[in-house]
């Protein structure tokens, strides 16, 4: 069985996946370092713990489906581009509630927590194009290169967040979440939240970079 690691890493981390998407809205999926040429992906349609490690899709990086009992993920055009273009081991896209307001409202999240270097120092807005298409793969792996992050909301559709491996993506994902949680709150009782100047931004990016993050 082909990139057998990888395949249950999803079936193992599907369920952190569950608990961040309603529904089965959101995807994810994992390849064999930053570099290979397939990648493992949630199946589409099934409930997240409806599937075992045989099931799981792979897909080579140019969209076509290489092995795996069940269909892949309809934003397998999003996963595979990503993978085509940027340094990244492993992918996670959700409908979390949250980052998906700051998403239909068409906002960027800015740097009003030092946390947000996980994945930048933005997460910026990638231009609204149908689930499943080019176009929107295009639309996000632009954003994240303009923006110079690992994240992005999506016009009217929800977040997706990059990262060497599984466990760091599904991490800065809540991370993303909690902060978009904290701006709006802020907003929502008044008040104006602040951001973070540059310089600041760049103590703590040393500051993680010193520990290895």
């Amino acid at each position: 069985m082909i990139l057998e690691d990888q395949r249950q890493a999803v079936v193992e981390r599907a369920p952190d996946l569950a608990a961040l998407t309603p529904g089965r809205t959101g995807n994810l999926s994992v390849r064999d370092g930053r570099d290979g040429d397939a990648f493992a992906v949630t199946p589409t349609g099934v409930p997240y713990d409806g599937f075992d490690a045989e099931d799981v899709p792979i897909v080579g990086t140019d969209g076509e489906q290489l092995d795996g009992e069940m269909a892949p993920s309809s934003e397998v055009p999003m996963h595979s581009a990503i993978y085509r273009r940027e340094d990244v081991g492993a992918i996670v896209h959700t409908h979390s509630p949250w980052a998906t307001t700051l998403a239909v409202a068409r906002e960027t999240l800015p740097p009003i927590h030092y946390m947000i270097v996980a994945v930048g120092k933005r997460v910026p807005v990638a231009e609204y194009a149908p689930y499943g298409t080019d176009a929107l793969a295009e639309n996000i792996v632009t954003a994240m290169d303009d923006a110079d992050a690992t994240a992005s909301l999506v016009e009217n559709h929800g977040l997706v967040v990059t990262a060497p491996d599984l466990a760091t993506a599904l991490e800065n994902t809540h991370h993303v979440e909690s902060l978009a949680r904290l701006y709006l709150q802020s907003r929502a009782a008044g008040l104006e939240p602040a951001t973070l100047s540059e310089e600041q931004l760049e103590t703590v990016v040393e500051k993680f970079e010193s520990y290895g993050q």
